[in-house]
């Protein structure tokens, strides 16, 4: 299997709701397994991105909000062996449960510290024990355990990425990128077709239930139809539907890429539209092959920017990805792409995240929007040319700069996103 294959299909996760309640509930799950006893406290302090990420969102089974109540259903239901979907099981009963925990003030979640590297530290107290459990760099990588004062596990040294190494997509050059593109064997990324199935079934639930009002709005506008001849309006449908239903916690997980569910929606379902607008002239091996660039890109430029940030990779970095695959669809050839980057780069470049919530199917609209802007100027022959703003003499320098316009040129930003949603 090449080293590229072997990327995608590790960083391919189902995550349910938005990821961050998911690592939230994980980690209480995982720190409540080690106790005995009637929990008087637990205590969750977080790095920035995860603090705002999982600050309004909604959560899958429940209706309620927000990183507070993701901890007590945590302590109270979560399955920490389900990964990003602990909650997936959880009863109106849990809910309640939980509720009445956070009531009672026995949950504590706290801002840690301003950073985009991910860190989670996840304490349960009982009357017998405390465990403390804590999470760094991934949403479920866990890399160490305490309990009673005394570490029961800690992750081998060397275990993770060598840092001094650097992330290993970053030692692949975009024409390299290019080249396992167009000649992997179609059977060998076959496994990303589950992505479009899976995101599909959470669009279609959120529209089912009435509650998702934006796709309920692009459905409309797309004359009704989930399917339809325009392939803007259907990608718009099918991206920011699933989107929303994924932000107000349904119960059906998305497949996310670089530990996002959102992320791993823009970069397929607007191609997935592409290609079912388009089947005539188009294959399902076109369509893999553009993911698996789209999911390529995507990574690429998150690797610069970190995990969680102050800028919105859903719409920067995946929907650079989705842009470049949605030029590859269309016949575009690698200096097309190059030039699709920098239009990218000096469009969307600075959109803020301000948590998962309603808002990121607003954000994705623009994303869309602009991708396929993208792709239309870049085969058209026009591209914002390197010298200009913060383009890269190559393909690899844009999106390297892409990156660092979030970590670390927006570390400022997300401190006052921080302090103006406490505020509220």
């Amino acid at each position: 299997m090449n080293e590229l294959t072997r990327l995608i299909r590790e960083d391919m996760r189902p995550a349910l709701g938005v990821t961050e309640p998911g690592a939230i509930a994980y980690a209480v799950a995982s720190a409540r397994e080690q106790v005995q006893g009637e929990i008087r406290k637990v205590h969750v302090a977080l790095n920035s991105g995860m603090y705002k990420n999982a600050y309004t969102c909604g959560i899958p089974n429940s209706s309620r909000y927000g990183s507070l109540y993701a901890a007590a259903l945590g302590a109270v239901a979560a399955d920490a062996g389900k990964g990003l979907q602990s909650l997936a099981d959880i009863t109106e009963e849990d809910d309640a449960k939980a509720a009445e925990m956070a009531d009672a003030g026995l949950v504590e979640v706290v801002l840690d510290h301003i950073g985009s590297e991910i860190t989670i530290d996840a304490r349960v107290e009982t009357g017998q024990d405390s465990c403390t459990v804590r999470i760094r760099d991934s949403h479920t990588h866990i890399v160490s355990i305490e309990k009673n004062g005394m570490q029961i596990y800690k992750e081998e040294a060397g275990a993770g990425q060598n840092e001094s190494e650097g992330a290993v997509i970053h030692r692949y050059s975009l024409d390299e990128i290019w080249k396992y593109v167009t000649e992997v064997p179609e059977e060998e990324i076959g496994f990303i077709r589950e992505a479009f199935s899976m995101n599909m079934d959470l669009l279609e639930e959120g529209l089912a239930s009435g509650r998702t009002v934006i796709a309920g709005r692009l459905l409309q506008e797309n004359g009704g139809k989930m399917i339809s001849e325009d392939p803007l309006k259907t990608a718009q449908l099918l991206c920011n539907g699933a989107i929303e239903a994924r932000v107000l916690g349904f119960g059906k997980p998305a497949m996310s890429i670089t530990g996002s569910g959102a992320h791993g929606i823009i970069a397929t379902m607007p191609l997935y539209a592409w290609y079912r607008v388009n089947q005539v002239e188009l294959k399902e091996e076109d369509l893999l092959r553009a993911t698996a660039l789209s999911y390529l890109i995507t990574m690429y430029i998150k690797e610069y920017s970190g995990k969680l940030s102050a800028f919105c990779g859903c719409g920067i970095a995946a929907g650079t990805g989705m842009a470049c695959a949605l030029a590859y669809m269309r016949g575009a050839d690698e200096p097309v792409i190059d030039a699709v980057i920098r239009n990218m780069a000096s469009s969307l470049t600075g959109m803020i995240c301000d948590g998962g919530n309603h808002g990121c199917a607003m954000k994705g609209i623009v994303a869309v929007d602009a991708a396929f802007r993208a792709a239309d100027l870049a085969l058209g022959g026009i591209g914002i040319e390197s010298i200009h703003g913060i383009n890269g003499r190559t393909p690899e320098d844009t999106m390297k700069y892409m990156g660092m316009i979030a970590s670390p040129g927006m570390t400022g930003t997300e401190k006052t996103i921080v302090e103006i949603m406490e505020q509220k």
